[in-house]
């Protein structure tokens, strides 16, 4: 996705005293009388979440060998790969399969046939280097007006890794592309970890029938039942969706492109190794949604999903071609009806006759702990990528597949309330905000606080709140920065395949940390979290819990850097984005968001020898276990601070 950039003033929060609180626009408060920025659970004061994209758990650390005395869950520890990427003795575990759905939409279908090798995988974007239509860059000049949120020694990496190859054409770069076996197959060094590589598929009803849950495939290690073995099968018969088109109309575009994975061993995702070697990482963290990135970024704001409205509130139906229908078109195998970017991405779940959600609600019933679906009567839920429901300058978006302005309750909300300072700094916002039909690297869908009313409509708490990344560099270095940021690269530095490479949100991410780490006041009690919005449709190994109807779906990376997350630690219990809003919420000692949100979920309790299945499900973790907070006179630091709120 290619949004949008440039700087903005920031308010100093210590010398300016004041911060609007409150969501209708409200006199100021002083932040001197009032912050309760201080009142702490645990000595973190400072949390800063850093988002990038699209990529699985065992895309990028597959390979990956943990510290002496700590075990990690991945590929290579399961022997379905080798330490040098090649087949391990298990790699039949890991085995694809293609089947047969002509009739009704089906997330377990039972004629299912394994391929021999798998459909091969194809190319993405980035053909050449172009200072016109990036990227890659041609010209350093241009790639450095381009991003300011690089250090100076990374910013040429926006000038290597074209292609050379035609979007949708066979990958003749990837090693033995056209006999590849059943499984997931390293990229590099075919695809260099600095080449663009292509995206597969990454959308709702897609993600669910690619996992192929059915409790008949129930085991004590995988208690939900979810095969993982679909995902070439799904990406070569409906991929992105029909967008309301006929078949006639599809290509495949992606071949199996989602079982490429990368190889810490040989020298890829070095920086983020190092970060995982001297830190903390999960093996055990989820994207809370299937699907692609709209809905998992909405989650990260809000622990629950947004829906079609009147604009008011009220829940309605929305156009019939926004609502999805992922059963076959006739005559198809598994193509779709209508699902797309500029189709269907809407769903009623509280029906089991609308299209595609009885398979669903049946396979939660069948689970022993009955998850909840969650739901509501008549309500239509985003499911994938629609634009929100504002402008960054607060008007409404009338345009066409645009979700309405929501009234679901945010983060930001909670945090207004409780007087403990935020922001969500997104590269690009600024010139989002002037002209929010140019042409940069901002991305819109990834901000949950652009679909609220009650953000986006206050214009001082708009202002106060959202912020381009150049105003994080400034509160960094001003000693100013909230208590709680949320922080977005641009499209260019995200790590989105196809448009960006991973090295670069390595790099965006080293120079937060690396700012962060020259300030010892900040840096000794702040903890750095570093994620992804969701899988991208990489396929992953990894146990999925299934919490309600949206998800959980994926292993994505999780890693904290922090004086209290050191030692190379790998952390089996298990998350999702919700745990962050479970921190924020202990940290500083806020209620859940409403009596619906997944934040009021329990955090696992586990036994025996699995620490991967939650015992309680569904329940989700608060990240507590990624950091020792413990003084080097043994004492414990985290404490519960009484306060009255």
């Amino acid at each position: 996705m290619f949004g949008k950039n440039r700087p903005k003033k920031c308010l100093n929060y210590a010398s300016i005293g004041a911060v609007i609180f409150g969501l209708t626009g409200g006199p100021a408060i002083s932040i001197a009388a009032e912050t309760r920025d201080s009142k702490t659970f645990t000595p973190i004061k400072h949390v800063i979440v850093i988002v990038g994209e699209n990529r699985t758990f065992d895309h990028l650390f597959g390979a990956y060998q943990p510290k002496p005395g700590q075990t990690v869950s991945n590929l290579l520890s399961k022997g379905i790969i080798n330490a040098d990427g090649t087949p391990g003795p298990n790699f039949q575990a890991a085995t694809q399969y293609q089947a047969s759905v002509t009739n009704t939409f089906s997330i377990s279908p039972a004629n299912k046939q394994p391929y021999i090798t798998l459909p091969p995988p194809k190319a993405g974007g980035a053909q050449a280097a172009s200072d016109t239509n990036p990227p890659p860059f041609q010209t350093l000049a241009a790639a450095q007006a381009a991003a300011p949120a690089l250090l100076p020694e990374d910013i040429g990496l926006l000038l290597t890794g074209a292609t050379g190859l035609k979007s949708g054409s066979v990958d003749t770069r990837i090693l033995n592309v056209n006999n590849l076996p059943s499984g997931p197959f390293q990229l590099t060094p075919g695809v260099s970890y600095d080449d663009y590589a292509a995206s597969p598929v990454h959308r709702f009803y897609q993600m669910w029938q690619q996992v192929d849950c059915d409790t008949s495939h129930a085991s004590a290690t995988n208690p939900s039942g979810c095969l993982n073995d679909l995902f070439s099968w799904v990406e070569v018969t409906v991929a992105a969706g029909s967008n309301g088109q006929p078949f006639s109309t599809f290509t495949d575009k992606e071949g199996s492109t989602s079982m490429g994975i990368y190889n810490v061993n040989n020298g890829d995702v070095p920086y983020f190794k190092s970060l995982a070697d001297n830190y903390a990482i999960s093996d055990n963290y989820h994207q809370p949604v299937m699907g692609g990135t709209g809905a998992n970024s909405v989650m990260i704001g809000t622990a629950d999903p947004v829906w079609y409205s009147d604009g008011k509130g009220n829940p309605i139906k929305p156009p019939d071609n926004q609502i999805e229908n992922p059963n076959p078109q006739p005559g198809t195998n598994n193509f779709y009806t209508q699902d797309g970017y500029s189709g269907g991405t809407y769903s009623n779940c509280s029906d089991p006759s609308q299209p595609g959600v009885k398979p669903i609600l049946n396979y939660l019933d069948s689970l022993p702990y009955r998850p909840r679906p969650n739901c509501a009567p008549n309500t239509y839920y985003l499911l994938n990528n629609y634009n929100p429901g504002y402008l960054g300058d607060g008007t409404v978006d009338n345009s066409t597949f645009t979700i309405p302005p929501s009234s679901v309750r945010t983060i930001g909300d909670a945090l207004l309330e409780k007087k403990v300072s935020w922001r969500y700094y997104a590269e690009g916002w600024n010139q989002y905000v002037k002209d929010p039909n140019g042409k940069n690297v901002y991305c819109n869908i990834c901000n949950p606080f652009q679909y609220a009313t009650s953000i986006m409509t206050n214009e001082k708490v708009r202002t106060e709140h959202l912020k381009d990344t150049t105003d994080l560099d400034n509160d960094i270095s001003n000693n100013t920065l909230p208590a709680v940021s949320f922080v977005k690269p641009g499209g260019l530095l995200d790590g989105h395949p196809a448009s960006s490479k991973f090295n670069l949100f390595e790099a965006f991410t080293k120079k937060i940390i690396t700012e962060v780490q020259s300030k010892p006041d900040l840096w000794k009690d702040t903890a750095i979290l570093i994620t992804v919005d969701e899988g991208g449709g990489y396929w992953d190994s990894g146990y999925i819990q299934p919490v309600d109807f949206f998800g959980d779906g994926t292993r994505i990376p999780l890693i904290v850097v922090s004086p209290y997350a050191q030692g190379g630690r790998v952390v089996h219990t298990y998350y999702d984005h919700v745990s962050i809003l479970k921190f924020i919420e202990k940290n500083w000692g806020l209620s859940p968001l409403t009596n619906r949100s997944r934040d009021n979920l329990p955090n696992p309790s586990t036994y025996g020898s699995n620490p991967y299945v939650p015992t309680n499900g569904p329940a989700i973790g608060d990240l507590i276990e990624m950091f020792n907070f413990k003084s080097a006179s043994g004492k414990n630091q985290s404490r519960q601070y009484h306060w009255k709120f």
